[in-house]
């Protein structure tokens, strides 16, 4: 009994130390030396291989109108939208007074804003041009055949019962070795080791990172990864950013203090990088935090401050408004877009619908994260030019290289209501449009 005991006992050993070795060699080296295997590009492509095979059963399966409804539904616009200025619209008036008639065009932009503005369509998930297996995106659609069915519930034991486990305890021993290697490493005295050590240390846990959620990461140009001294800006769509561009380089982070797990993470980062945190109180002063990062960025030595000017989660179909304090300040800007396929899982963060934990247990349950990195050319602020139209400059280059729309808007409209002054800035162009024809004559209304 008791050699039986320990029969079962070296067998348990040897099972531990296989897989002890195999997370090393195919998970931890990796992810230090910063190379790919090749696993997650087969993983993606058995994925689209399976997405592209569910599209085509679902296809077959439903009848004509249910397939034009199903096109309907999955369609990019509720609403049929002529995308035409005010001015355009006025200007085919050729008339020299005011009419009644006018008052349409402002009603017809509030029925369209009712039906579908273009602004809290971007605090929503990415609509998906066929179904990706995934539960929380399903429409009855698994009951189109008996195949599709299987399949599905293959992938909900795949995604719970082995990818899940891992990842979680993937993530704890991420957090585990950021914790006691920059403790370990803050002791050392300043100088390159440390900072060299440092950087290796949020890089290979940044990469640790990524894998946790089978992600696949294409850095493109990276001839033109942001310098020292400079700040890097990029689009903001998750927590994620953070993790995909600390996996291909080191960054000084700039917002506020947390506590908790999140609390812990930053006080672990400051015990070996310059980090530009701010209480909640210091937020408010946007003076405070300007010269907080100009001070920084004009040390040379230290590493370049990675900035989201959008200042909200947007899900990666438009950029919205850059604030203009991180432009403000001087200094060379490296443009990042990032772009991600939604195929594979949705990594956009709804903070007003989902907390934290709610949002990494479905990026944890997902298939992968997959997307696209680009860095663009870095970018100064031209002689008289100011701080917005230079944003509005470097938002522009970010959207086109990623793909996604331009929009004005402020992404505070995510919690909070419009400003006068936006409203105040549509009745000076109709005012403007009215007295340039004509129907403002000598202080008189005709």
């Amino acid at each position: 009994m008791e050699e039986n005991r320990q029969g079962y006992g070296l067998a348990e050993g040897k099972i531990l130390l296989v897989w002890l070795i195999l997370f090393v060699l195919l998970v931890l080296l990796p992810s230090m030396f910063r190379v790919s295997l090749g696993i997650s590009h087969i993983y993606v492509k058995i994925l689209i291989k399976t997405l592209e095979w569910a599209t085509l059963q679902i296809e077959k399966g439903v009848k004509m109108q249910k397939a034009l409804a199903l096109e309907n539904l999955i369609s990019n616009g509720i609403i049929q939208r002529e995308e035409t200025s005010m001015e355009k619209e006025m200007a085919g008036h050729h008339r020299e007074y005011f009419h009644l008639g006018d008052v349409m065009y402002f009603a017809k932009k509030a029925c369209e804003a009712v039906a579908e503005d273009e602004v809290t369509q971007r605090f929503s998930s990415e609509e998906l041009l066929s179904w990706n297996l995934l539960s929380r995106t399903n429409a009855n659609f698994h009951c189109v055949s008996w195949q599709l069915t299987v399949v599905w519930i293959i992938g909900i034991l795949i995604r719970y019962c082995l990818l899940m486990p891992f990842r979680v305890c993937l993530a704890f021993f991420s957090i585990l070795l950021l914790v006691s290697a920059t403790t370990v490493v803050g002791q050392f005295p300043n100088g390159r080791v440390k900072c060299w050590l440092s950087n290796q240390v949020q890089m290979t846990c940044a990469a640790l990172g990524i894998r946790c959620l089978s992600g696949l990461v294409q850095f493109h140009n990276r001839e033109n990864r942001p310098r020292k001294g400079g700040i890097c800006v990029a689009n903001h769509t998750s927590p994620v950013d953070v993790l995909i561009l600390a996996s291909d380089g080191c960054y000084s982070l700039v917002g506020q203090v947390h506590g908790g797990l999140l609390g812990l993470i930053q006080k672990s980062c400051m015990q070996t990088t310059q980090h530009v945190l701010f209480e909640r109180s210091e937020m408010k002063d946007r003076h405070l935090v300007r010269k907080k990062i100009r001070e920084h960025i004009e040390d040379k030595a230290k590493l370049p401050i990675l900035i989201f000017p959008e200042g909200t989660c947007v899900n990666n179909t438009s950029v919205m408004m850059f604030k203009k304090g991180s432009f403000e300040v001087g200094g060379t800007i490296h443009p990042v877009a990032i772009k991600y396929d939604p195929r594979f899982g949705d990594a956009f963060w709804n903070s007003t619908k989902y907390s934290m934990m709610t949002y990494t247990f479905n990026v944890m349950t997902s298939w992968a994260i997959v997307c696209n990195v680009w860095y663009l050319p870095p970018m100064v602020k031209e002689e008289e030019e100011d701080a917005v139209h230079f944003a509005n400059r470097v938002k522009a280059v970010i959207a086109a290289r990623g793909g996604m729309s331009i929009l004005p808007w402020d992404g505070g409209l995510k919690r909070k209501k419009i400003k006068e002054s936006f409203k105040e800035e549509q009745q000076k162009k109709y005012c403007q449009i009215v007295t340039e024809n004509g129907s403002v004559r000598n202080g008189n209304v005709y």
